[in-house]
């Protein structure tokens, strides 16, 4: 029962009442209790007086008898003592008398007496006056009877207090539904989430730290549905691209076993399906890599090199592909030295000059340049090959994605190399950025600190 968020705001409610209730009570009578002291004090001292002006004129012998007529005090002990500090008079005989010799001795030699034991509280007031009748010492002592009192205090501050639990525990009783029941709605949406339910929503207008938390459910359920559609495309963008070079290599397969045919066209068909395997070795590297690379830890190895050297090595070795299509590269490198994992940002820079080569026309030129400044270095790649339509921007470095797929036959690829580009630079903390113009050409830009922090 206590495991319920309900039954514990309930419980630590009434705990928070009573505790707070004792600590007022204890605090506000210790910062009151010296004015208390005073006041009953002065009140001792006023009802002694006026027993004092009426006992001065009796006689010796009348006085206990005047005491016992006159004096009723149910609120007061009262006192009195002569001379041999023998008590003559006291409202109950049966009590103990409260004045001890030091006190006694006090008052009969014409001082005042007083209890000055802070700790007793009320209880401990005690106030000794001095008086003569003729010319005998007495000493009047006059206490606050205060048991009834405090009893009535204890059954008032009881209801008092049994009220406010009750009252409390019932507003916190329904406040706390109100506070419960969103969890509730949350609890039930998590299990649908949880389910596999990601069209899962919950209305809330509030601006405090439950509405923040639905609103923060709502946007994790959003993303989480995003996130699976995108999961559902990637196994059907990886089926569709496995099938395409799968079928080619079983259809050409079967071609060579049932038909006899001469043998340049043997060679012809044993050509193709050299190139679709090999494609879908590219492809299954790449996935191997995307998946390594998008791991909580993937493993890098920084160094430092000179990043204008590797942009040249890139170039030189892709020359047979730019060559075969009489593309104009154009270098503009500065000298810049750089600390990151050098064969990462190979295969970045590779699969961004190959894709300028691939979507670049014949006789185009491809422009690649290094700038430094600061703490960061440069990279721009390009061209003005076909171009990025605008609403693809956001959506190129989504595994298997392509833009331009009216030439998925034509240019070959599987639409992971800018994914893999991408998560290698954000592992550098660097940044990649497109630009680009249909039919008017493509820049990348990539950003990375010359130091690299992991």
């Amino acid at each position: 029962m206590t495991k319920s968020l309900y039954v514990r705001v309930v419980l630590i409610f009434i705990v928070v009442i009573i505790v707070s209730i004792a600590v007022g009570f204890s605090v506000s009578g210790r910062l009151y209790m010296s004015r208390i002291k005073v006041s009953f004090e002065d009140e001792l001292v006023r009802t002694g007086g006026e027993i004092i002006r009426n006992l001065e004129t009796t006689t010796p012998d009348q006085v206990k008898a005047y005491m016992e007529q006159m004096v009723i005090f149910p609120a007061f002990r009262v006192e009195l003592y002569d001379e041999s500090m023998t008590r003559i008079y006291s409202l109950d005989d049966s009590e103990p008398e409260f004045a001890n010799d030091k006190m006694l001795e006090t008052v009969l030699n014409g001082g005042i007496a007083r209890n000055n034991e802070e700790h007793d509280g009320p209880r401990g007031i005690l106030i000794g006056l001095p008086l003569r009748i003729q010319d005998k010492p007495y000493a009047l002592f006059l206490a606050p009877k205060l048991e009834g009192l405090l009893a009535q205090f204890r059954n008032v501050l009881l209801t008092v207090l049994g009220i406010v639990l009750f009252v409390g525990s019932v507003l916190i009783l329904i406040a706390s539904r109100y506070v419960v029941l969103p969890l509730h709605r949350l609890t039930r949406a998590t299990r649908k989430l949880a389910s596999g339910d990601f069209n899962v929503s919950i209305r809330s207008k509030r601006k405090d730290e439950i509405g923040q938390l639905t609103n923060s459910f709502n946007h994790m359920a959003e993303e989480l549905g995003a996130l699976d559609r995108m999961r559902v495309d990637f196994v059907n963008n990886v089926s569709h691209e496995f099938q395409s070079p799968l079928t080619s290599i079983s259809g050409f397969s079967k071609a060579l076993k049932s038909k006899r045919m001469d043998e340049d066209k043997r060679n012809h068909y044993l050509t193709i399906i050299e190139e679709e395997s090999e494609r879908l070795s590219r492809m299954g590297n790449n996935l191997l890599r995307l998946s390594s690379l998008q791991t909580g830890h993937p493993t890098l190895n920084p160094g430092k090199f000179r990043l204008d050297e590797q942009l040249r090595h890139v170039v030189i070795a892709c020359e047979p592909q730019w060559k075969a299509k009489a593309l104009r590269v154009e270098l503009e490198l500065e000298e810049t030295t750089i600390v990151a994992d050098e064969d990462l940002l190979n295969q970045v820079w590779t699969n961004l000059f190959h894709n300028a080569i691939k979507f670049t026309p014949e006789s185009g030129h491809i422009r690649i340049s290094l700038h430094h400044g600061g703490e960061t270095a440069s990279v721009v790649i390009a061209d003005n090959g076909i171009g990025i339509p605008e609403e693809d921007h956001a959506l190129i470095f989504t595994p298997f994605y392509k833009a331009d797929k009216s030439r998925d036959a034509a240019v070959r690829g599987n639409g992971l190399g800018l994914s893999i580009a991408k998560r290698i630079v954000d592992l550098h903390n660097g940044e990649i950025a497109v630009f680009s113009v249909a039919g008017k050409g493509t820049e990348f830009t990539v950003s990375l600190p010359l130091s690299f922090a992991r």
